[in-house]
């Protein structure tokens, strides 16, 4: 969709300048939203661009259209457009919070939170699938598959992070903080790799922005000066100062110009600087290129295409002005001069940092300025150029010429190991095809290298990773690859060399397998034996009597050639060696390949001639020889002069032929049937191995839930079987405490009986203190009585005293009769107390408080009424024996033994009344406590069974006794039930 309230500019603006944009709000009061922050996609055709009120903008600069994408409604602080997902992109906003949008959908992938600062960048991996985001302090690295953090780096308050960010096409994480320091960390691992070291003296400078070259070899560090430090990554030391114009006091921002010609090795720096204007200067030579931006219309931020085509700059108006390259320089499609340029010192100041430091300088004189339209002109450093055609096909990328190379190479034998990788890129013409080396990784590891370090047991996990990836790589190119047993002899010595950018080491190899091993495959799976007869041939040229030797003991070439071709020289030479036999073989033809083989076994032919066994001769082709490499060298320029043309391998091999550029070409010179019948057959032995290891696993997974149910069974036993010791165990335990308190009940029985048999003996005492002070009192009040009536009878008629004797013997009988009575009783309480402590006895484990209080209290009252009906009848005698003539003294007496006669009744019914009541009482209890009984019948069967028969045996007791002994009886029967009641209660 468009956006209607943005324009673009077109009119009026100079060549280089393709589009001007300004997004303006129209209104009462109209006003330039400003724009804040850009970003390119992978291919370099497509511009991300947001503005300070969270609008986002995708700009295809191929189909001249835009479309508002996303409105977040907050301002972004960072762009990322180049995700493996090619739609969609990363905004980090002002919130702290990190989003991921889609462009086509327009919807939100995901949210990121973890910052507690604003986001200043965002820096994306090579594969696009992990991102680091930046803030002053932490970083943060996210799985953008899951879109999960995997880790945080966090540091000091006082040291403060600047940057952290991803090398190009490689593995490593450089983290930049504000104490100057850098340290490279492995990514898969996240171990620290190194850290660059201090400065030189002298050239101290707070480091503020950060660029790096795209082959990953140059770090470029600026801040608040003029001055940038170069470092070199691999060698990890500061190779050199570059010192701006005086005008700049202060950079900015920092990023290289990408190049078709350059191999990766960026040679254009643009520089952002205080005063708003972006300078290209050329890092080697120190020059400045071109300039952009200008004091009017200042530049605030940029951003430059991948394919180096563009450059994005953001206004300090708020505008968006996008850059032509070609415009501005005319040398951006063109290789630099065939020259070296060999920076010379032509300081005399004594100081390392003196020796170290270039000024830029120009061409041309300083910029004048004059009208608006001169200002934004482009200003070009036309360079030289022989186009003859022998300097056409001599030139390679980077500058550098095969010709000058080869008078070099000559001279010294070797190239310089600072510069051999730089030169030995430049010879192969490697296109570095990003893309299509990302789509060849993502396809993960081939399953013909799944198990590669169980054929190839490498000691470093690092490089088994990067060979491994490698060669899935190649297998994914061309299925041929992943059949050929000796592929990982031939690429590991250049995993092993390029093992720190495996873009390059992968088409290094996929270069020397196009190249060199040109017809190897015709033969697929027997070795390339027209190759091995061309190298032959050249031997029996050259040397007939060794090839005779060899013949003769049966030593072909597959023997004494192939081993070498097929390893590439790595198990014969040393490191050394290697990379000089290998600077003039890619300086070459690749026929120069083979017939460094044939000279390399010409130049053995001494030791050769002296074996007469197969075994030595296979041992001398697979170990290494006391031999001269550079006699082997020199030889094998000479057979390429020498060489007869019609068996010369030149006329075989076609010249040498670099990767296609955007794509890798075609690999399909091999059998192809062959091929594919063997990668179907490996299919189906690994569908086979798969099934069995299914059924393996099967099996092991069956007896692991064996093994598992049998320790389960076996652990279930062992807890049963300790729960049954415990129960045991409990059971023991409560045997021995139900023991315990039977023989404490035993003993607090014998002590409540003991504490009873005392209380009836002190009871016994006082109740016979008490008779005895009762029967004192009432023989005093007889004697008393006796007396008066003495005095009485003294004083009567002697008619009388007959009477009175009559009466006086009747009394006497009376009293004997009472007595006898008085006797009878207290031998029935006696035997009645006798029965009471024999009960009691009996029945001690129930209370027997009550029975005892009942029996005293019958007791009592039998005593009482002896004694008072002893004292009346004593009464009543003495009165009746007394004087005759006091008959109405006499009937008086009578007359009160009626009335206590009758009040005694009375109080009697009164007991009587009480007793029933108290019964009633009784049989209520008696009635809750058999409710009671009934509720727990179920768990006291036995005890209630055995208190039945007791309280039967007790019944029968209280009705002998009643029997025996009438109301007293009827009252002991009585006690006895409320006995049995209260047991019952009590044992419940």
């Amino acid at each position: 969709r468009q956006a209607p309230a943005s324009r673009w500019r077109w009119p009026g603006l100079p060549l280089r300048v393709i589009v001007n944009i300004i997004h303006s709000v129209k209104g009462y009061h109209s006003k330039t939203v400003r724009f804040l922050n850009v970003a390119f996609d992978s291919s370099g055709d497509s511009l991300l661009a947001g503005d300070h009120q969270g609008n986002i903008y995708v700009f295809d600069l191929n189909g001249n259209r835009f479309n508002l994408v996303q409105r977040t409604m907050q301002a972004c602080t960072a762009l990322a457009f180049n995700l493996r997902r090619k739609t969609e992109f990363l905004v980090a906003l002002a919130d702290y919070s990190i989003k991921c949008f889609d462009t086509e959908t327009q919807e939100l992938v995901s949210w990121m939170r973890g910052h507690d600062s604003s986001v200043s960048s965002i820096s994306v991996h090579g594969s696009g699938r992990y991102a680091i985001t930046t803030s002053t302090d932490t970083a943060q690295l996210w799985d953008l598959d899951t879109f999960q953090r995997k880790r945080k780096l966090n540091v000091r308050q006082s040291v403060g992070i600047q940057k952290v960010f991803f090398l190009p096409l490689s593995n490593t994480i450089l983290s930049c903080f504000k104490d100057n320091s850098v340290f490279a960390w492995e990514f898969d691992t996240l171990r620290c790799k190194y850290q660059l070291p201090t400065p030189v003296e002298g050239s101290a400078l707070l480091y503020k922005v950060f660029a790096v070259t795209r082959d990953g070899r140059i770090f470029v560090a600026g801040g608040k000066s003029n001055r940038l430090h170069l470092w070199c990554l691999e060698s990890r030391k500061l190779i050199r100062i570059i010192q701006m114009p005086a005008k700049v006091r202060a950079v900015r921002h920092l990023e290289f110009l990408r190049d078709s010609f350059d191999g990766g090795s960026n040679q254009v720096l643009g520089v952002l600087s205080q005063d708003n204007i972006m300078r290209f200067i050329n890092i080697e030579t120190c020059k400045l290129l071109f300039d952009i931006g200008s004091h009017e219309e200042g530049i605030s931020t940029a951003a430059i295409s991948p394919n180096g085509r563009y450059i994005a700059s953001v206004m300090e108006n708020g505008s968006l002005n996008l850059y032509s390259v070609q415009a501005l320089t005319q040398e951006g499609n063109q290789p630099p001069p065939p020259t070296f340029k060999v920076v010379e010192n032509r300081s005399r100041c004594p100081s390392e940092a003196n020796k170290l430091t270039m000024r830029v300088t120009s061409g041309r004189s300083e910029r004048p300025w004059k009208s608006k339209e001169s200002k934004i002109q482009s200003r070009l450093l036309k360079l030289q150029v022989n186009t003859s055609p022998e300097n056409k096909e001599n030139e390679l990328p980077g500058g550098l010429n095969k010709k000058r190379l080869r008078a070099l190479l000559k001279g010294f034998g070797e190239y310089p190991a600072k510069y051999r990788m730089f030169v030995w890129r430049s010879l192969l013409q490697l296109p570095e095809n990003y893309l299509a080396f990302s789509s060849l990784i993502d396809k993960g590891t081939h399953s013909a290298f799944v198990n590669i370090q169980n054929e190839y047991p490498i000691k470093s996990q690092k490089l088994l990773r990067v060979l491994q990836r490698t060669l899935s790589a190649l297998a994914h190119w061309s299925a041929i690859f992943a059949e050929t047993p000796y592929i990982p002899l031939l690429a590991f010595p250049f995993v092993k060399l390029f093992q720190n950018n495996q873009l390059i080491c992968f088409e290094v190899v996929a270069t020397v397998v196009v190249n060199l091993c040109q017809h190897w495959f015709e033969y697929f799976p027997n070795p390339p034996v027209n190759v091995l007869s061309m190298m032959e041939n050249v031997l029996a040229h050259h040397d007939k009597e060794l090839l005779q030797h060899l013949i003769k003991h049966n030593v072909t070439a597959q023997v004494y050639a192939w081993p070498l071709l097929e390893t590439l020289f790595s198990e014969v030479l040393t490191r050394e060696e290697w990379l000089k036999v290998f600077d003039n073989i890619f300086s070459n033809h690749p026929s120069y390949f083979l017939m460094i083989v044939v000279s390399y076994i010409i130049c053995s032919r001494a030791p050769l001639l002296h074996c007469d066994q197969k075994a030595d001769f296979e041992y001398f082709f697979h170990h290494r020889n006391n031999l001269d490499i550079n006699v082997v060298i020199k030889e094998a320029y000479h057979l390429m002069e020498t060489t007869p043309l019609d068996i010369h391998p030149q006329r075989m091999l076609d010249d040498f032929i670099p990767l296609t550029k955007g794509q890798y070409p075609v690999f399909n010179k091999y059998p192809k049937f062959i091929v594919d019948y063997q990668t179907q057959e490996w299919e189906r032995i690994r569908q086979d191995e798969i099934e069995y290891l299914r059924e393996r696993q099967l099996a092991h997974e069956l007896e692991a839930e064996a093994q598992q149910r049998k320790a389960e069974d076996e652990a279930w036993y062992r807890k049963q079987e300790l729960l049954r010791e415990a129960e045991e165990q409990r059971r023991k335990m409560l045997l021995e405490e139900e023991e315990k308190l039977a023989e404490q009940r035993q003993r607090l029985a014998a002590v409540k009986r003991e504490l009873k048999v005392k209380e009836l003996q002190f009871l016994d005492a006082s109740r016979r203190r008490f008779l005895k002070y009762q029967q004192d009192q009432r023989q005093m009040e007889l004697k008393r009585l006796d007396d008066d009536i003495a005095r009485k009878v003294e004083c009567c008629s002697s008619s009388s005293f007959l009477e009175g004797l009559f009466l006086k013997i009747n009394k006497e009988k009376n009293q004997e009769a009472v007595t006898k009575e008085m006797k009878e009783e207290v031998d029935a309480c006696r035997r009645k107390v006798d029965l009471e402590d024999h009960l009691v006895q009996r029945w001690m484990e129930v209370d027997r408080e009550e029975k005892q209080k009942v029996a005293e209290e019958n007791l009592a009252k039998a005593e009482q009424k002896r004694l008072d009906t002893d004292w009346r009848l004593r009464a009543l005698h003495k009165l009746k024996s007394g004087d005759q003539a006091c008959e109405k003294r006499y009937q008086e007496i009578a007359k009160l033994l009626h009335d206590n006669r009758v009040k005694e009744a009375e109080l009697l019914e009164a007991m009587r009344e009480a007793e029933e009541k108290k019964w009633e009482e009784v049989i209520q209890k008696k009635a809750q406590l058999e409710a009671e009984e009934k509720a727990a019948a179920a768990a006291d069967e036995h005890r209630k069974q055995f208190l039945e028969d007791k309280m039967n045996d007790a019944f029968e007791l209280a009705v002998k006794l009643q029997r025996e002994d009438g109301c007293f009886g009827e009252r002991v029967d009585d006690a006895v039930l409320l006995w049995g009641c209260q047991h019952e209660a009590f044992s419940k």
